[in-house]
């Protein structure tokens, strides 16, 4: 894992949603307590238990939050893409890392020490306001959640991930990110062979379609 020194150029925290209100001045100051960082893929970004010492926002690549079971499985809470971030609830309560990040293929990562944080929320009110819509919109999913290992079949649960992961394209609902049936099944709690069964059954009733390597959701 390498870390460069402090200091980002404007135009990068400008391109940052979060940031993306604050005024040159402003995002002067934050340029000179934030620092950049690489990681390569299956390289673990933060882990479980670890005090929590900065926010990080993913500049790019992908990567997966995780955590284990009682009997030591891998279960994928989630995946972050470009401009997300992650580590801001240990920052604002102290409580240790909840659950690990790993880079799911090589990632590039702003990073802000808690210290810096808080003083650009603080002093940034809009900041803190994306903050919390952010931590509202992650409630609802993990709510969600929840609900559909409660409430649904593994075929439910396959179809609800499908339509979470897609999105519309010249009008048609397509999966462009793709995700193993392995990483499908430690999302919605199944086997990988059930999630494959899954799969093979929607294909074949024509709920989905696949397209040069895409999804393809009709009628969604």
């Amino acid at each position: 894992m390498a870390t460069t020194p402090c200091g980002l150029s404007l135009v990068v925290l400008r391109n940052v949603p979060l940031f993306s209100g604050l005024d040159d001045v402003e995002l002067e100051k934050l340029s000179k307590v934030s620092g950049r960082k690489r990681v390569e893929r299956g390289a673990s970004v933060v882990r479980a238990g670890d005090s929590t010492d900065s926010l990080y926002i993913l500049l790019s690549g992908r990567a997966k939050v995780t955590n284990t079971d009682e009997d030591g499985r891998e279960i994928i809470l989630a995946w972050l893409g470009p401009s997300e971030f992650f580590g801001e609830m240990g920052l604002i309560d102290g409580s240790p890392r909840s659950a690990n990040v790993v880079a799911a293929e090589p990632c590039e990562l702003l990073f802000l020490s808690k210290e810096s944080l808080q003083r650009c929320l603080q002093d940034n009110f809009q900041v803190t306001q994306k903050l919390m819509k952010t931590l509202v919109l992650r409630l609802r999913e993990a709510d969600r959640k929840i609900e559909s290992l409660a409430l649904l079949d593994v075929y439910g649960r396959v179809a609800r991930l499908l339509l979470d992961m897609s999105e519309v394209v010249d009008g048609r609902r397509i999966i462009k990110k793709k995700m193993s049936k392995q990483d499908m099944a430690k999302m919605i709690g199944a086997s990988r062979e059930m999630v494959s069964k899954v799969m093979r059954d929607l294909e074949l009733s024509g709920y989905i379609r696949i397209e040069n390597d895409l999804t393809v959701i009709p009628g969604a």
